[in-house]
């Protein structure tokens, strides 16, 4: 009996060396939640409160914009600032002039960085390493180092303050990270697929439009986001190579609302709020169409 005993006790007392540990493990657990939780929270606020500020001083009147204490919530909400930002200034001038280049750039550019990711990834030939490591090294290069090289040039072949000219230098400048950002996505393709499509009679032709493409669908789609940022955020290259006021392009307008004599900042915030609705339709649109070229390259 008393055997018995003595081996009982030391199982009752590991039992409850358990559960305490269990029970501290849950509560680390859950206090590690309740943190991650509150660090999110607070990393969410300060990434919201630029554009929460933004967009209230766009609606402010000009008598609470520039009071020297803030007004977190506007006590009369008004529209000057949004008249003024779009018909006292060439907004609809450069807006057109932002789409065009914006528009073409990014046709262009995953046009070429399609093609250019199948003839490395589905075809063998010599220089093909060198040829992607050269594609590296110009994505590394900084783009304000070669400004000034691509204004000697487009001058010399009257480029300068031209679409064509603006166009062909942010085509220049996205072209190699979309050939690397889709070259993932031509390199997950299995190469068995191609080659049943050859002995079945497609022609190379058939196979980039009928098989590849719809493959590549999400790459396509996630180069051409790159390439509409950095072509409608652009601000230097176009202050460079556009002299003429009527072919600005959104960014330099922005700058507009400077001058010497001040700055006019309900006015600045409006045009802001205007310079960043295409953006946020833009990335709206994609998203449905991201989702849906995921599925449809999945399934065929």
């Amino acid at each position: 009996m008393a055997t018995t005993i003595e081996r009982r006790t030391p199982m009752r007392a590991d039992t409850t060396n358990n559960d305490g540990g269990a029970m501290k493990a849950k509560r680390r657990i859950r206090w590690d939640r309740v943190r991650s939780s509150i660090a999110a929270v607070v990393f969410c606020i300060i990434w919201f409160f630029p554009v929460y500020w933004m967009t209230i001083t766009a609606f402010k009147p000009r008598n609470e914009v520039m009071t020297a204490t803030p007004v977190f919530i506007p006590t009369h909400w008004s529209l000057q600032n949004f008249r003024t930002a779009m018909f006292q200034t060439q907004f609809l001038v450069n807006l057109m002039n932002s789409v065009i280049v914006t528009t073409i750039s990014i046709v262009v550019s995953v046009m070429l960085a399609f093609l250019a990711c199948a003839a490395l990834t589905l075809y063998r030939f010599k220089g093909r390493r060198s040829i992607m490591v050269t594609i590296l090294a110009i994505q590394m290069l900084p783009g304000t180092a070669l400004l000034i090289p691509q204004f000697i040039v487009f001058n010399q072949f009257g480029l300068l303050n031209t679409y064509m000219g603006l166009i062909l230098a942010y085509i220049a400048s996205v072209l190699p990270f979309s050939i690397w950002n889709m070259r993932g996505f031509f390199l997950a393709i299995p190469v068995d697929i191609f080659e049943s499509a050859r002995v079945e009679g497609a022609s190379e032709w058939q196979i980039l439009r009928l098989i590849t493409f719809p493959l590549v669908a999400p790459g396509i789609i996630s180069t051409s986001v790159f390439a509409f940022i950095a072509a409608w955020n652009d601000y230097l290259t176009a202050f460079t190579f556009m002299k003429d006021q009527s072919k600005y392009t959104l960014p330099v307008w922005l700058a507009s609302f400077s001058t010497p004599t001040g700055t006019d900042f309900g006015g600045q915030m409006a045009a802001s709020v205007l310079f960043s609705l295409p953006v946020v339709i833009f990335f709206m649109i994609i998203q449905g169409n991201m989702v849906k070229g995921i599925t449809e390259g999945a399934v065929k």
